[in-house]
């Protein structure tokens, strides 16, 4: 089979599309063949040795995506060769062929294609966590999503109008205002320095933000603390960028809540995952979520799926086509 694989930790360069065997299902797991697989941050950050740094090198990236089964292991229930499924959360997606436990895989509808399918299990199920578990978005509330262009700020901004929300959404460029306006943020704001809070105050009647979606790095922590109300909400996430440093909790504003969401946490059970993907696919199907495919490249230039995503001049989702 082919597989993109890392040799060493380092940039874009390390990343290489070799043969490897193709791999055996063991009980409890299904054979997939792979249509499309999701680019995410957490990639790089296993790329760069902030992730998966105990696994030796090389090893193929990669852990979303959707396909076909080929062949399923012993002690496999409700899953048959030829079926189409969906998955997050397998190591070695990067690949024509995966090896997915079935505990993770999840039947998709047929009005759910599987470019679609590959583009919305990590990022929807974070934006989905988000917005109903990690802080419940009332009628009326105020929410500041960054990167609001990029894959998961677009699902979380559609989600959060779903559920009666306002969003102020964060942009790095001008040119991502149009994209972010079209998934339903109220009011966008351009800023690449961290200066975004003084008008998200403003933009939120002069009470800030109910709650902060920040997944853009500790450059901006401090606004996003400036940007929320009294006893605002503070969902941070995405480690690959690195954490604000150490906190002193005496010094916490506005009697504000903070929290860092872990993606394993969202879908903790296979039950969970299934309902939570059904709901997506359901908010789809219905026309109620729009799912944009910024990109998609061969597996063989999955480096410059990275360099791109990297550079930030992307938005929507990113994905490798075997």
């Amino acid at each position: 089979m082919k597989a993109v694989v890392m040799n060493r930790r380092g940039g874009p360069d390390v990343i290489a599309c070799v043969e490897r065997p193709d791999p055996i299902p063991g009980p409890g797991d299904v054979l997939v063949e792979i249509a499309a697989a999701g680019v995410n941050f957490m990639d790089v950050g296993v790329r760069q040795g902030t992730i998966w740094a105990g696994m030796p090198d090389p090893k193929i990236l990669g852990v979303e995506g959707a396909g076909r089964v080929l062949r399923v292991g012993d002690a496999v229930d409700g899953f048959g060769i030829g079926q189409r499924v969906a998955w997050v959360y397998a190591p070695g997606s990067y690949a024509d062929k995966v090896v997915v436990p079935a505990t993770s895989l999840v039947p998709l509808p047929d009005a759910i294609d599987d470019r679609t399918a590959a583009s919305v299990m990590m990022q929807g199920l974070t934006a989905s966590h988000f917005a109903t578990d990690f802080y419940p978005v009332q009628q009326g509330d105020i929410a500041l999503v960054h990167a609001a262009a990029g894959g998961v700020g677009l699902l979380l901004t559609q989600i959060i109008k779903l559920r009666g929300g306002h969003v102020i959404g964060r942009v790095s460029s001008a040119d991502k205002m149009a994209v972010a306006k079209e998934a339903g943020a109220d009011h966008v704001i351009v800023d690449t320095e961290g200066e975004f809070a003084r008008e998200a105050v403003r933009l939120s009647g002069g009470e800030g933000v109910h709650v902060v979606y920040d997944g853009s790095g500790p450059k901006t922590f401090q606004g996003s603390l400036d940007a929320l109300r009294r006893s605002g909400t503070f969902c941070w996430y995405g480690p690959v960028l690195g954490g604000p440093g150490p906190l002193d909790i005496m010094s916490l504003p506005k009697s504000v809540k903070i929290g860092y969401a872990t993606f394993l946490d969202h879908i903790h059970t296979p039950q969970l995952l299934r309902a939570r993907s059904t709901q997506l696919f359901d908010w789809i199907i219905e026309g109620k979520l729009n799912i944009r495919i910024g990109g998609q490249y061969p597996l063989v230039s999955a480096a410059k799926a990275h360099a791109d995503m990297e550079s930030r001049a992307t938005t929507g989702k990113l994905l490798l086509i075997p």
